[in-house]
């Protein structure tokens, strides 16, 4: 499976946020371990409402979490 067109913040936030776990963002927002791994990994593309959800628990705007590479 090919890397998604963006990356992510997420592992670095989680580890500020006093070493939370996947598992317990996941919760927070409302999704499994398994897809946050996923999604941090960027082999999975969250949907806005997730993405957003991630942002608010971190307290930061959705451009500080997820950011476009252009693989141009």
């Amino acid at each position: 499976m090919a890397r998604l067109p963006f990356g992510n913040e997420i592992k670095t936030l989680r580890f500020l946020s006093g070493e939370m776990t996947q598992g317990e963002l996941g919760e927070r927002v409302g999704v499994t371990r398994q897809t946050i791994a996923a999604i941090e990994q960027g082999k999975y593309s969250p949907s806005l409402e997730v993405a957003f959800r991630i942002a608010r628990v971190f307290e930061k705007p959705l451009e500080e979490v997820f950011r476009w590479e252009d693989a141009e």
